[in-house]
């Protein structure tokens, strides 16, 4: 496997001390909390792009909007008044 070559950054203060806190509370290196940090943040954009694309798709279903409709009335009567 071919070795990926070294990135540098420059942090900040407020970066380098967020940096430093999580490797510290997580017991691993600054590189490691790096890398974890990176792939963790990748993975819930993934995720959140891919969910407002699913709200996208089900607002555009009208049958789907109908049954929503239909469910949120009915949800309503059974509230009643208090």
């Amino acid at each position: 496997m071919a070795s990926v070559p070294p990135l540098s950054l420059r942090l900040g203060r407020e970066g380098l001390s967020a940096l430093e806190e999580l490797a510290r509370r997580r017991g691993v290196s600054r590189a490691e909390a790096a890398r974890q940090a990176i792939t963790e943040t990748a993975e819930r954009e993934r995720r959140r792009t891919g969910l407002a694309a699913e709200a996208r798709r089900l607002m555009e279903d009208e049958g789907y909007v109908r049954e929503a409709r239909e469910v949120a009335s009915l949800m309503e009567e059974l509230r009643g008044s208090w």
